[in-house]
């Protein structure tokens, strides 16, 4: 990344300022719309009781600046790749209109560039984590039992297949799936010992309570587009070009953070 900055740099002393070429329509293919997920009774949120303080992966939505922006509307193929743009951002490009006949095509590299969400769902019991029991079968009343975990247990995530710039690939979807779903997400959450919730379920007599305990995640399926992107300079023109574009059809699962699902059953 370094060494591409410094390129772009050295082409910026080479020639002085100059006005954008003029945006073009950037067509989107259309994401079909989703309702927001609707949480279950038996889904408790667990973030204050969680005795292991995930950290967040709420990361703010990167803005472009006012010369990245200009760059991004002269590209056909739509650009999302935050780190993409974070480059772009930390750029400067000055050109003159007195280097009439001056040009260049500066190589990026080949980057995934957007993620179209085709289908959103979540699966409330991903993994079991923890199992509560209580035995009332010589008991003669009701017997409490809620939910305690008993070891800590990391629960993680991944894509369904192998992809280049993986890492890259997971951003892009873990930020169509958090809109999707308005849920905590993340590719790794830990339940930490100990961390116990208010919910009580009654064991009648008789009976033997059991009290599963599941960490949800969501399925994310879609496709997921890259290209080779090469930063144009035309004499006082400046603009972006996206070649060799290939679409990959990618799914993840992602779990959600401080949130465990809940399932009580008797036995004799």
């Amino acid at each position: 990344m370094k060494q591409m900055i410094s390129l772009l740099t050295a082409v910026a002393l080479i020639i002085g300022p100059v006005h954008f070429v003029d945006g073009k329509e950037n067509k989107k293919s259309p994401e079909k719309k989703q309702q927001q997920i609707k949480i279950p009774k038996s889904v408790i949120d667990i973030s204050k009781e969680n005795t292991y303080p995930n950290p967040s992966q709420d990361e703010p939505e990167l803005q472009p600046s006012e010369m990245t922006q200009a760059l991004l509307e002269t590209s056909k193929v739509p650009i999302e790749n935050t780190n993409l743009i974070h480059l772009l951002n930390e750029s400067n490009i000055n050109t003159s209109k007195l280097s009439l006949g001056y040009n260049a095509m500066i190589y990026l590299g080949k980057w995934p560039l957007s993620y179209q969400s085709k289908k959103t769902t979540v699966n409330w019991q991903y993994k079991k984590v923890n199992v509560n029991e209580s035995d009332n079968r010589g008991g003669k009343g009701k017997q409490k039992l809620n939910f305690n975990q008993e070891k800590q247990m990391n629960v993680t995530g991944g894509l369904t297949a192998e992809v280049p710039s993986q890492k890259d690939v997971k951003k892009l979807m873990m930020m169509k799936a958090s809109k999707h779903t308005n849920l905590p997400i993340a590719f790794s959450t830990i339940i930490g010992a100990r961390t116990t919730a208010d919910r009580i379920y009654h064991v009648e007599p008789k009976r033997v309570g059991h009290l599963e305990a599941y960490v949800p995640a969501v399925n994310e399926k879609g496709t997921v587009t890259y290209g080779e992107v090469y930063l144009g300079l035309d004499g006082g023109d400046k603009f972006i070009k996206v070649k060799n574009v290939t679409q990959q059809g990618i799914g993840a699962w992602i779990p959600v953070q401080d949130y465990v699902s809940l399932k009580y059953h008797a036995s004799k």
